[in-house]
């Protein structure tokens, strides 16, 4: 056991700092924004398949981002939060994985659920909490969930997922499963005391866990600037002992790459790994959100130049997996099927009002029926302000 005064032959003599800048971590690369590789760059393991689903669902979320916003904005839904900018970084990491691994997400991984084939109907359903919803209306919209495909329902607190990972993938470690967990958060929640809670478990554990920070430069309206003086997220998991990567996150190939050799040493050493994806949302932090308030056009512009949709496109050009043909057939597509599934989720019926309480326990416990009792005098005598679908009778 490494005990400190085991570590004497390391000493010095005179006081000296370490500071900041005795460790910078570097950044992997692969594409280029014009769809080139980086000399010497390493190549993800991938195939045309692959490379074709993967841009399919990144055209996909950023349709879905662009209707919904604008389905909030006509008060179709209460809210919404997109993915735009961001892409690459969650679906290149998603294709990283085995179906079997769980993923633990905050909010703005819609492309992870996409890949995993989440249906459109499902997206939409759950955005207006109608009776068809997995989560049966109890989420506000974009808090998904779906136990067939391994995707931890989402709450809003920041940072709650980061110890649940650190227990899940112990759990998968004790039962010999041949998966882990992936917990996706923001630098935002790295300054919540969960996530140095649960890196220090899963150092401590070794809990086969991927810890992917997504790196896009606002806690809401709060800049990295003012968020942290040090080299970003990477080194605090250096200091807690846990193997770190960080990625360009908005290079599709060299996320894909890092997930890939994370999962590997993960789940061969029964060890986390942290990755840190640096990139950029493009839109707002939600349609609650106005950035004009905190950041310019011109940084906005700036980092639209490198954006990884766009880039992995080229890159798909270039192989000849790709052309203007099938980009122009391609959004179409997902414009007319994402409008009309709009147009039917909408009109399906609200959710039973029992259905709050009823699969929680399997007997609905005292405290519970009273207070659906008083909820249900409630709504009666207020029924303006309780409109429902369901045809139930208060």
């Amino acid at each position: 056991m490494n005990r400190p005064q085991e570590k004497l032959d390391d000493a010095i003599y005179q006081p000296q700092f370490v500071t900041k800048d005795a460790l910078t971590i570097p950044t992997l690369k692969v594409l280029q924004q014009d769809g080139t590789l980086f000399p010497n760059a390493t190549m993800p393991d991938i195939d045309q398949q692959l490379a074709l689903k993967i841009y399919d669902t990144m055209v996909f979320i950023r349709v879905l981002d662009d209707r919904m916003v604008a389905s909030q904005r006509q008060g179709r839904i209460s809210f919404y939060m997109t993915c735009k900018g961001e892409e690459a970084s969650i679906i290149g990491s998603a294709a990283g994985l085995s179906d079997q691994d769980m993923i633990m997400a905050q909010y703005r991984e819609q492309g992870a659920l996409a890949f995993r084939g989440f249906s459109l109907e499902n997206f939409m359903n759950q955005m207006f909490s109608n009776a068809k919803d997995l989560g049966k209306g109890r989420q506000m919209p974009i808090h998904y969930g779906s136990s067939e495909l391994n995707y931890m329902t989402i709450s809003s607190p920041l940072a709650t997922q980061i110890p649940q990972a650190t227990g899940y993938a112990y759990g998968q470690k004790l039962l010999g499963i041949d998966a882990l967990t992936l917990c996706y958060f923001g630098e935002g929640a790295a300054s919540e005391g969960d996530f140095h809670a649960g890196l220090n478990m899963a150092a401590v554990l070794n809990s086969p866990a991927i810890f992917y920070c997504r790196n896009n430069g606002y806690a809401i309206s709060t800049s990295i600037e003012d968020q942290y003086a040090g080299d970003g997220i990477a080194p605090r998991g250096v200091a807690y002992g846990i193997n770190t990567i960080r990625v360009d996150g908005n290079d599709c190939l060299a996320v894909l790459l890092a997930t890939q050799t994370a999962r590997k040493y993960a789940l061969e050493n029964n060890k986390p790994v942290l990755i840190e994806a640096m990139s950029y949302r493009l839109g707002p932090h939600s349609t609650s959100d106005d950035p004009s308030g905190y950041r310019s056009k011109e940084e906005e512009e700036l980092w639209a130049q490198v954006d990884g949709v766009l880039r992995y496109k080229n890159w798909l050009e270039l192989q000849g997996w790709w052309d203007e043909e099938q980009e122009t057939a391609l959004y179409e597509k997902y414009r007319t099927e994402i409008l009309a599934q709009l147009k039917v989720s909408e009109k399906e019926p609200t959710p039973k009002l029992i259905e709050l309480v009823s699969d929680v326990y399997s007997d609905i416990p005292t405290h519970l029926q009273q207070q659906l009792s008083e909820l249900r005098q409630h709504i009666s005598q207020y029924p303006q302000a309780y409109p429902t679908t369901s045809g139930e009778k208060f």
